[in-house]
């Protein structure tokens, strides 16, 4: 046998008996290429609003303003004329209820400089974290809150109590052998990556449901993170979704910024996010362990968050709408139109990601 075949068949047997044994497998130490981890840049986003012919119509609009992990941001409103900041559903929203009548443009929404840093969690053995009895004893609020169902009068989109999702989880319980919050996540994480792929359906509108989602095996960002938050809540880990906005950088090299969900789970223990931790569903490499090791437990300085699900259905059905108008005559047209810009980005810093032989992270 040659050497490097003989290399490998040790190795796949090492793989085995700690697949069997049910422990953690240790790893080599793994460096990836250089990404930016600390960047600037100026967003603009909401909608232009342009009404013409003559008539009375109202604009309600709720914008939701923005958040990083690490980092920081001043914004300012675009529009500031009939506009209330207000506390909804957990969230800190600019409420424009605007009156006008006949031909008129302008834009509602916000401007915002921001500086951001990539977050992760360093340890990803779940040292610290708790287990699912542990989080059930000292936080029944976040249980009661984040481990239900979240639907609307026809759809569950979310649905931890769906007989295929709860048998998937549980067979991932049985295999974890371990009730360590972190641990079961990050095992429920790979069944998703190793299960389903990404797939965007431009024709298609409406967010799929988990069910759904789990039955063709595909979904995109929304649709992985309902199924992901689901199979936590099957197993009674607590987990809530987040909308905000991903930037992306083009074959031209320039910036842009499109719509995106992704997923916090409660593992509680210390930190930075006070038992919160970050999971980005919508990753599509080619390996499942690049997969957990950049996409789990890490949100990147790319991404921007808007809105924090509170776990109820209001909270889920107001992450879902967008700008809604009244027109009082029918010789009145009003068009809205979503934008979302970027400028003056800039790459502050850039350093690699390292995975220690003993599963821990950190950038250098």
């Amino acid at each position: 046998m040659k050497k490097n075949t003989w290399w490998l068949f040790i190795t796949c047997m090492l793989v085995v008996v700690v697949l069997l044994s049910g422990c953690e497998i240790i790893y080599p130490p793994v460096t990836y290429e250089a990404s930016p981890t600390r960047i600037s840049y100026d967003i603009s986003y909401g909608y232009r609003v342009n009404s013409t012919g003559r008539g009375l119509y109202e604009i309600t609009y709720f914008c939701d303003t923005p958040e990083v992990l690490m980092g920081s941001i001043t914004y300012t409103l675009l529009y500031n004329d009939e506009y209330q900041t207000r506390t909804l559903l957990n969230n800190t929203v600019i409420h424009w209820n605007i009156s006008s009548k006949d031909e008129k443009t302008f834009e509602l929404g916000i401007t915002t400089q921001v500086e951001a840093e990539s977050f992760l969690v360093a340890d990803l053995n779940g040292e610290g974290a708790l287990t699912i009895g542990q989080i059930n004893e000292r936080y029944p609020e976040i249980i009661n809150q984040y481990t239900r169902l979240q639907a609307n009068e026809t759809i569950r989109f979310i649905d931890p109590y769906d007989p295929d999702i709860t048998t998937i989880a549980n067979e991932v319980l049985l295999n974890a052998k371990t009730n360590n919050s972190f641990l079961l996540a990050k095992s429920l994480f790979s069944w998703l990556k190793q299960h389903n792929q990404y797939q965007t359906h431009p024709d298609e509108k409406v967010v799929q449901s988990a069910a759904v989602t789990l039955s063709k095996k595909q979904g995109d960002c929304d649709d992985l993170s309902f199924l992901y938050i689901s199979l936590c809540r099957a197993l009674g880990i607590p987990a809530r979704f987040i909308q905000g906005y991903l930037l992306t950088e083009n074959i031209d090299g320039s910036i842009t910024a499109v719509a995106h969900a992704w997923v916090e789970v409660f593992v509680g223990g210390t930190g930075s996010l006070n038992g919160w931790i970050p999971i980005e569903c919508a990753c599509c490499s080619n390996s499942l362990k690049t997969d957990v090791d950049q996409n789990f437990g890490l949100e990147s300085a790319f991404h921007l968050r808007l809105f924090t699900d509170d776990g109820s259905n209001e909270s889920l059905a107001s992450s879902l709408s967008g700008i809604s108008y009244i027109s009082y005559s029918p010789d009145i047209t009003i068009s809205l139109q979503p934008f979302v810009d970027i400028r003056n980005y800039q790459d502050l810093e850039s350093k690699k990601l390292v995975i220690t032989e003993n599963n821990i992270r950190h950038y250098e």
